[in-house]
C-alpha cells in the first residue's frame, strides 16, 4: 500500500500510536457536544478525514491502474520510477512542511499541498509518454508530503489533548474502506473508460475537503493567535532551519541519481551513482539518529526497523499488480483486489498489538510481524508457475498485511515509549524519513533488477491491451525474493529493539 509508507508514513505513525481499537473511542467522543463530531470540531474533523480518504483512495486506485498505464505509454522500464518518484519528493516535502507549519501555521502547506497533489494527477493523467507521467507522480508526491505532515500539526493545534486519540483513530479507519473499494472502482474505470480517468477524476475530490476545512482552519488559527502561543512571541516567527531542508534536498537528489544510474546500466552510469551516494549517505547520517545503520540498541534500531519493514513490503507490493496482469493475464480489477484484503488484516494486526497483554513483549510482536511479511513476499513468486492459482496472492498478502499491522504499528508505540518528551518530535520525524528513504531505495533497487533481467521490455504484440506476453518471470522473482530476505533479516535484527539494560555498580 503506497500510502501506508509515504504517506503513508505519517498515517502509519498515527495508527501505531492509537491503534484501530481507538475507532470506537472516536465514535464515543463524537456523541459528546465537545467531541470530534461536536459543533466546535465537526467541520474540521470532516475536512481532515476527507483529505485522508482522498489520499488513501488515490493510493489504492493508482496502484491498480499503473500496469495498464505503463504498458500503454511504453514505459515498463520506468515502472519503478512511477512509485519511487512519489516517495522521493514526499521525503523532501515532509521536512519543508514541518518548517513551514512552524513558521506560518498548517493552512499554507495544506493548500499548496492539495494543489500540487491535484496538479500531479492531472499531469500524469494527460501524459503521452512515461517521462511526463513520472513527473506528475513526483509533483503529486511533493503535495502529499506537504499535506500529511500539516494534518498532524492541525491535530496538535486545533484539538485538545483528550480528543487527539479519537482523531488519530479516524485517520487509521480512513484507510480501510479505500483499500477495499479502491481497487474495484479503479479496475472498473480502467477497463471501461481507460486508465487516464482514474487520474483525472480524483482531483475533483479535493474541492469538498478544501471548502469544508479551510474556513475551520482559519478559525482555529485566529483563535490560536488571540489566545497567544507560548512558543512564539508577538511579531516574531521561528526561522526556517535551512540546514535540515538542504539535507533533505541532498537526500532526495542522491536518491534520484542512484535511481537513474540503476535504470541506465552502462559504464558511464557509475558517475551519477557515485554522485548520488556522495549526497545521500552523509545526509542520511545527519537526518537519522546516530547508530541507526549499525542497529544500535533502542531508538536507532526502531528507526532502522521501520525502514526495513516498510521498504521490503512496499517494494514487493509495487510489482504485484504488474505481475498478475502481465504474467497471469488477470484484469486490473482482479489484480488490485488481490491486495485489498491487506487493508483489513493490517487493521487487525494494529488492533491485536494494542492489547495490554502485549506491552512487555513488543519486540517479539515486531519479529512475528516481519516473519509474516517475509513469508507473504516469498509466497507471491510461486504464482509465476501457472499450476499455482493466482488467488494464492490474495491469501499471502492478507498474511503480509497482518504482519505489517503488528510490526509497523508496534514500532510507532516503541518509538514514543523510548523517546524522552523533548525528543519525541525529532525521533518521529526520523521514523518518517527512514520510512520514505527505504521506500525510495528498495523500490529503485527492485526496478533496477527488474530492468536488468528484461522485465522492462514491452511485448511487440499482445492479445489484449491489458496483457503482455509472459516472457520475463525471472525478473519478477528477482524482485520478490530479495525483498523477502530483507524482511527476514529485519526479524533477526529486531532482537536489538530492547535498550541495553544498565547494571548498577555495587556501592563502594
Amino acid at each position: 500500500m503506497e500510502a501506508a509508507a509515504a504517506a503513508p508514513a505519517g498515517v502509519a505513525v498515527g495508527a501505531g500510536v492509537v491503534g484501530v481499537a481507538g475507532v470506537a473511542g472516536a465514535a464515543a467522543e463524537g456523541t459528546d457536544a465537545g467531541g470530534v463530531l461536536g459543533r466546535r470540531h465537526r467541520a474540521l474533523t470532516f475536512g481532515i478525514v476527507s483529505v485522508v480518504l482522498m489520499i488513501a483512495f488515490e493510493a489504492t486506485a493508482v496502484g491498480t491502474a499503473m500496469p495498464v498505464a505503463a504498458r500503454e505509454l511504453n514505459g515498463l522500464g520506468l515502472y519503478a520510477f512511477a512509485f519511487s518518484g512519489y516517495f522521493t519528493t514526499s521525503l523532501l516535502a515532509m521536512v519543508v512542511s514541518g518548517q513551514w507549519c512552524d513558521r506560518n501555521g498548517p493552512l499554507p502547506p495544506i493548500g499548496v499541498g492539495i494543489a500540487c497533489f491535484a496538479a500531479g494527477l492531472a499531469i500524469s493523467g494527460t501524459a503521452r509518454s512515461m517521462g511526463p507521467f513520472v513527473l506528475g507522480r513526483a509533483v503529486q508526491g511533493f503535495g502529499g508530503g506537504l499535506v500529511i505532515v500539516a494534518l498532524y500539526v492541525v491535530v496538535g493545534r486545533a484539538y485538545p489533548e483528550r480528543l487527539r486519540p479519537a482523531v488519530m483513530a479516524a485517520f487509521s479507519a480512513s484507510w480501510v474502506v479505500p483499500s477495499i473499494v479502491g481497487p474495484l472502482v479503479s479496475g472498473t474505470v480502467t477497463e471501461q473508460l481507460g486508465w487516464r480517468w482514474v487520474f483525472l477524476a480524483i482531483p475533483a475530490l479535493v474541492v469538498l475537503p478544501l471548502a469544508v476545512m479551510v474556513p475551520a482552519l482559519r478559525r482555529a488559527a485566529r483563535a490560536g493567535r488571540e489566545a497567544g502561543d507560548d512558543a512564539r512571541e508577538k511579531g516574531t516567527r521561528p526561522a526556517m532551519d535551512a540546514s535540515r531542508i538542504w539535507l533533505a534536498a541532498a537526500l532526495a537528489t542522491g536518491a534520484v541519481l542512484l535511481q537513474y544510474a540503476g535504470q541506465d546500466l552502462r559504464p558511464l552510469s557509475v558517475v551519477p551513482a557515485v554522485a548520488g551516494a556522495a549526497l545521500l549517505v552523509p545526509a542520511a547520517l545527519r537526518l537519522l539518529p546516530r547508530g541507526t545503520f549499525r542497529a544500535a540498541r533502542g531508538i536507532p534500531t526502531v528507526v532502522l526497523m521501520r525502514g526495513i519493514a516498510a521498504g521490503s513490503f512496499i517494494a514487493a507490493e509495487s510489482f504485484i499488480p504488474l505481475m498478475l496482469v502481465t504474467q497471469r493475464g488477470l484484469s486490473p480489477t482482479l489484480a488490485g483486489l488481490s491486495l485489498a484484503g491487506a487493508g483489513l488484516t493490517w487493521a487487525l494486526g494494529s488492533f491485536i498489538q494494542s492489547r495490554p497483554r502485549f506491552d512487555g513483549s513488543r519486540e517479539r510482536l515486531v519479529q512475528l510481524g516481519l516473519l509474516c511479511s517475509a513469508s507473504a513476499i516469498a509466497t507471491v513468486p510461486l504464482t509465476l508457475d501457472h499450476a499455482v492459482p493466482p488467488w494464492i496472492v490474495a491469501i499471502a498478502w492478507g498474511v503480509g498485511g497482518l504482519g505489517m499491522g503488528l510490526s509497523v504499528t508496534t514500532l510507532g508505540v516503541l518509538l514514543l515509549k523510548l523517546s524522552p518528551p523533548a525528543d519525541a518530535g525529532a525521533n518521529s520525524a526520523a521514523l518518517q524519513v527512514s520510512d520514505a528513504l527505504s521506500n525510495v531505495l528498495m523500490v529503485a533497487a527492485a526496478g533496477t533488477v527488474f530492468t536488468a533481467l528484461g522485465g522492462g521490455s514491452t511485448a511487440p504484440a499482445a492479445t489484449s491491451a491489458l496483457t503482455a506476453a509472459p516472457s520475463h518471470p525471472a525478473a519478477f522473482a528477482a524482485v520478490f525474493l530479495p525483498a523477502a530476505a530483507v524482511a527476514l533479516l529485519g526479524a533477526l535484527v529486531a532482537a536489538r529493539l530492547r535498550p541495553k539494560r544498565r547494571v548498577p555498580r555495587p556501592a563502594a
